[in-house]
């Protein structure tokens, strides 16, 4: 395998990439807005055409205050979200005033071999100007040899801190992730963005 690199002499002078240097591109498959939705499904656009598939959260506002979003994955193309999956989960935050701040495992809030929802951003405020924002990806979901990966980064305000949580996992299943569905661990989806990208 030959090394492609630029014949140009600075970054600064770079003006066209190598031609078969390619890859990293966000492809936009699909938006949902939520307006006090019960659930956002993504039913459509996951299949074989990419290796990795991002979800991006933007500004998710919470009707019932301190409701964590969470998610989960159907192998049915969204008759059922119930796939298993082992997670782990940690998390930093730090108080407005700086008074307080800490990072550490979130012991409970992993899932061992379970089918529940796992949560991606914790206890959310629902104060008008309070919203959470993330990105979850997604990798190989149409692979039938291997369990499906996913990682998770988000960031939230939850009364007077600002909170990042760290999720990661597998849905131990060698069937095909072919939808997924967002919900709040109580009550609707006031408000928020949900963008499907594929990654080619």
């Amino acid at each position: 395998m030959s090394l492609l690199c630029a014949n140009n002499n600075s970054l600064s002078a770079i003006t066209t990439k190598p031609s078969r240097l390619s890859g990293g591109s966000l492809n936009l498959i699909s938006t949902q807005t939520a307006s006090s939705s019960s659930t956002i499904s993504f039913t459509s656009g996951i299949d074989d055409t990419y290796d990795e598939y991002v979800f991006k959260f933007i500004d998710i506002h919470p009707a019932t205050d301190s409701a964590s979003l969470t998610f989960n994955g159907s192998s049915d193309t969204g008759s059922n979200y119930n796939v298993t999956k082992t997670t782990t989960v940690f998390r930093a935050y730090h108080e407005q005033s700086g008074a307080s701040s800490a990072l550490g495992y979130r012991t409970g809030d992993d899932l061992a071999q379970s089918t529940n929802f796992q949560i991606l951003n914790f206890e959310i405020n629902n104060d008008n100007d309070s919203s959470s924002v993330g990105e979850l990806k997604l990798f190989n979901p149409s692979s039938t040899t291997f369990v499906k990966h996913f990682i998770h980064t988000g960031n939230c305000v939850q009364s007077t801190y600002t909170r990042n949580d760290f999720v990661a996992g597998y849905f131990n299943t060698t069937s095909v992730i072919d939808a997924v569905q967002f919900k709040m661990s109580s009550g609707n989806i006031d408000s928020g963005v949900i963008k499907l990208y594929g990654v080619s």
